[in-house]
Parts: structure tokens; C-alpha cells; sequence
């Protein structure tokens, strides 16, 4: 995989990943095995072992059936509570379920859905 590859994978920009100290600069970064012309090229393996060490979060344990509060929420996302009423207004986050609270299977859904976390069994 060459860098171009890697961005379009975590839908990020070539140049971040590239240039930047959390991914392509990182010490524990996969050593290039060529050049595929003038790009470097990684094993995809070695890049997807990366990316699930220093990338992704498990989902935190979450009730389905139980109404979280949006500080509870904001703290199983690591947030905080304003984030996420900005992220709400943006529609990057679902609006509350009931007086201003979410259902855990929505917050379960919504965690799922962002790039940093890993879907789990459950």
C-alpha cells in the first residue's frame, strides 16, 4: 500500500498521513518494503496492525435498552458535553431520543459509525 492508499483507507488526506507524527512519522510506523515508482509502499499488514494498535477504540459497554444522559454519553465517547450538542446541531451525531437523552442502542450505532472506534461483538 502506498501512502495514497492508506489516506483514502481512513479517509484521510495523503500529506496527514504522510507528515504527520500520530501516522506515517510515528516511531512504531511499518518500514517501507519498496517503491512502487516514486511511492513508498507498505505491507498491508503491517499498516492495518498500525492502525488497530494506535487508531481504534473498543466500544464501551452499553446498556440498549437504558436512556444515557449527554454527560454519560460524552464520557463513553470522550468528549465533552458541549462537543456533543455542537456534534448534534451538526448532524454528526443522532439529536436525543427522550428529554435530551439517548437510548444506548443509539449511542452504540453512533459510536460504530465514527472512524476512530472498532465494531464489537455483542
Amino acid at each position: 500500500m502506498t501512502f495514497e492508499e492508506i489516506a483514502a483507507h481512513v479517509g484521510r488526506s495523503t500529506r496527514y498521513v504522510a507528515e504527520n507524527t500520530r501516522w506515517g512519522r510515528h516511531p512504531e510506523w511499518p518500514q517501507s518494503i519498496g517503491k512502487r515508482g516514486r511511492r513508498q509502499e507498505f505491507h498491508p499488514g503491517d499498516v492495518n496492525a498500525f492502525i488497530a494498535t494506535h487508531h481504534t477504540r473498543e466500544i464501551p459497554p452499553i446498556q440498549d435498552d437504558r436512556l444515557y444522559t449527554a454527560r454519560e454519553v460524552a464520557d463513553l465517547a470522550g468528549f465533552a458535553p458541549d462537543t456533543l450538542w455542537s456534534y448534534v446541531t451538526r448532524e454528526q451525531w443522532p439529536p436525543a431520543d427522550a428529554n435530551g437523552q439517548w437510548w444506548g442502542s443509539t449511542v452504540r450505532r453512533a459510536l460504530a459509525s465514527r472512524r476512530s472506534y472498532r465494531r464489537t461483538r455483542s
